[in-house]
């Protein structure tokens, strides 16, 4: 395969020094000179490549595999063929999510689009009331508007638009074509291409003559080290704020609606649609296009698996699957009965049609 020009590889790391970085232990110190300088999977790492393992299920790719490092548990170790040094780690996706982010690190944060040098471009737009501290890169066609402000070491991708008013912290990064308007955004946030932050939420009364338009003037609250993917959109409160909790992760094309709270350290899939004043406590997952009902809460730890329907509360630390959704061990059983009716029906349609 040819290199890859979007990621390059690193210069090179040693095995010494990654394992003290990961907090891993090098099997075989005699290997501690060996250089990484990039991640592969493991059926095709080669030589200068990382890659891990977590299940005896992959073995068989080891067969070709030929990495200059794996990274794995200890009760993994023997399966290792004997001419690839070995990363002991109890952990071993967290330490190869450590070993990509050290080795390409361009790749954990969006990149700038053109080869414009840093600062502001002047092909850019940037209100004369708007307050940018140093080190702020302004790629082009992005607008900062009135009284806005960004924080150092913040790079706001081409033809973003970031709304009057609007805060930035310190070290984030707002992809192309982004647009946040009535928030406050905190350090260290990540924002992907396309994600909308602030419009109106969604709220309309009936009336005698159609749909009353109710006014939306609450903010969004992203606090930091958040990261929200591509095309998700953020809807800002009707009179409270929307809020998203520090280091929460959400995928691409998430929506989520006018006061929201979600907590801390939450992870959300792709294609979660989450319906107005619902609270989503610390810790939670919520799998890929689940919806989850408006007014309710989520309780801190709990996980919600892929296509649910969540229509009320879920209690701290549940596991709900289903539609509408469940204790997870309910929802198992009632799909393994409804398998077993279908196939005893089945069976007596093909004894009916023998006799």
């Amino acid at each position: 395969m040819d290199p890859n020009e979007f990621f390059p590889p690193h210069d090179g790391v040693s095995l010494r020094e990654l394992a003290a970085r990961l907090g891993a232990e090098l099997l075989d110190e005699s290997a501690g000179g060996r250089m990484v300088c990039s991640v592969a999977p493991v059926a095709r790492a080669g030589e200068g490549q990382i890659c891990y393992i977590l299940s005896r299920k992959s073995r068989h790719e080891l067969e070709t595999c030929r990495a200059s490092a794996i990274i794995c548990e200890p009760a993994l170790s023997s399966i290792i063929p004997d001419h690839i040094p070995v990363l002991l780690t109890k952990t071993p996706h967290t330490a190869f999510a450590l070993a990509g982010a050290i080795l390409h690190p361009v790749a954990m944060r969006p990149s700038p689009v053109t080869s414009s040098p840093a600062g502001i471009s002047p092909a850019a737009f940037v209100d004369p009331t708007a307050r940018l501290e140093a080190d702020v890169d302004v790629e082009p066609m992005a607008v900062i508007g009135a009284r806005a402000e960004v924080g150092s070491g913040t790079r706001i991708g081409a033809g973003a638009v970031i709304g009057a008013d609007v805060k930035i912290g310190r070290n984030c990064s707002i992809a192309a074509g982004a647009s946040i308007v009535a928030g406050l955004i905190g350090n260290g946030v990540i924002i992907h291409n396309g994600v909308r932050v602030g419009q109106d939420g969604f709220g309309f009364a009936p009336g005698p003559r159609g749909m009353l338009k109710i006014v939306q003037v609450g903010r969004v609250i992203i606090q930091d080290n958040v990261e929200i993917g591509a095309n998700t959109t953020v809807d800002r409160g009707a009179m409270d704020d929307t809020v998203i909790g520090e280091g929460t992760k959400i995928d691409n094309q998430v929506q989520i609606a006018h006061n929201v709270r979600i907590g801390r350290h939450c992870g959300i899939a792709s294609g979660v649609g989450i319906a107005g004043s619902t609270h989503i406590g610390n810790g939670v997952l919520i799998g890929g296009a689940s919806g989850i009902n408006g007014h309710i809460t989520i309780g801190d730890g709990a996980q919600i698996a892929a296509m649910s329907g969540v229509i009320a509360n879920v209690p701290p630390g549940a596991i709900y699957g289903g539609i509408p959704a469940r204790p997870m061990k309910d929802f198992l059983r009632e799909m393994a009965e409804k398998m077993a009716q279908v196939d005893e029906r089945a069976k007596r349609k093909g004894e009916k049609k023998n006799d």
